[in-house]
């Protein structure tokens, strides 16, 4: 018997498969960088920033819906 998923759970989910992701390829952009290519690291740099971003906004999202 399948249990359906509640629309919060699935957002939830969405959430954090996006934060993983986005870790990953953070590390990805940062280690296949050369030692020479600051510009290949800083990127990695940036997309890593991401991760605490997106879950800082699904926090917000989902904290805004109970309120209401």
């Amino acid at each position: 018997m399948k249990r359906k998923l509640e629309p919060e759970t699935m957002f939830k989910i969405a959430l954090i498969l996006a934060a993983a992701a986005s870790f990953v390829f953070s590390i990805s952009l940062y280690f296949s960088a050369e030692e020479t290519d600051i510009a290949g690291r800083l990127n990695g740099i940036y997309v890593g920033i991401w991760v605490p971003s997106i879950l800082a906004l699904g926090s917000f999202i989902v904290g805004g819906k109970k309120q209401s």
